[in-house]
């Protein structure tokens, strides 16, 4: 019996030590080597502090800020409680949070032109996203302008200086970065000059 075992018991060690060991220790050097600022977890780093990261989205308010998608994460941008609502399109709870929402919105951006971009109203898959539509931060432009006391037009040319587009200009849709977006709010249109 034992000389069935061993080589069974063989295979397990050296594969879990392969593949438990060596090659997570393989992938993640090769990733810090080549892509050092996404393996770090793209941190943005303001006067020595951690400010935030590109890649997972957080809340901002006020009227001075351009606010980010809903988060259905946790309790809201909660990383270690990622995930959606899971809730149907016809689910009455999620209509309703979905009224209260565009009311809210419409409410908060008074001078807005047109409908809310579907993006302002409802979570991402993961509730992390980082980033808004050109439309959803189009929709914020008046409130920040206003909140900020400044040209709605030079609020116009940061969003468009901001937005993404396409990766290799054929995957993904267009986008705004909402945490690099109210960074450069902050160092070009400081509140309260």
């Amino acid at each position: 019996m034992t000389r069935e075992l061993r080589p069974a018991f063989v295979l397990i060690v050296v594969m879990t030590v392969l593949t438990g060991l060596l090659y997570p220790l393989a992938i993640t050097g090769a990733a810090r080597v080549l892509f050092p600022a996404q393996a770090a977890g793209s941190l943005i780093e303001r006067n020595g502090t951690v400010v935030g990261s590109s890649l997972i989205g957080q809340s901002f308010a006020g009227a001075a800020y351009f606010h980010p998608r809903p988060s259905a994460a946790g309790q809201g941008y909660d990383a270690s409680g990622s995930g959606a609502s899971n809730l149907g399109a016809t689910n009455k709870a999620l209509v309703d949070a979905l009224g209260k929402t565009v009311a809210q919105l419409q409410a908060e951006n008074p001078d807005a032109q047109g409908p809310v971009p579907a993006d302002l109203a409802t979570a991402s898959a993961s509730g992390l996203d980082p980033h808004i539509s050109p439309a959803g931060a189009a929709f914020q432009v008046e409130r920040v302008a206003k909140a900020r006391n400044v040209p709605a037009d030079q609020v116009r040319a940061l969003v468009a200086e901001f937005t993404e587009g396409r990766q290799l200009g054929l995957f993904g849709e267009p986008r705004v970065n909402v945490l690099l977006l109210n960074l450069a709010l902050d160092e070009r249109m400081p509140l309260g000059r």
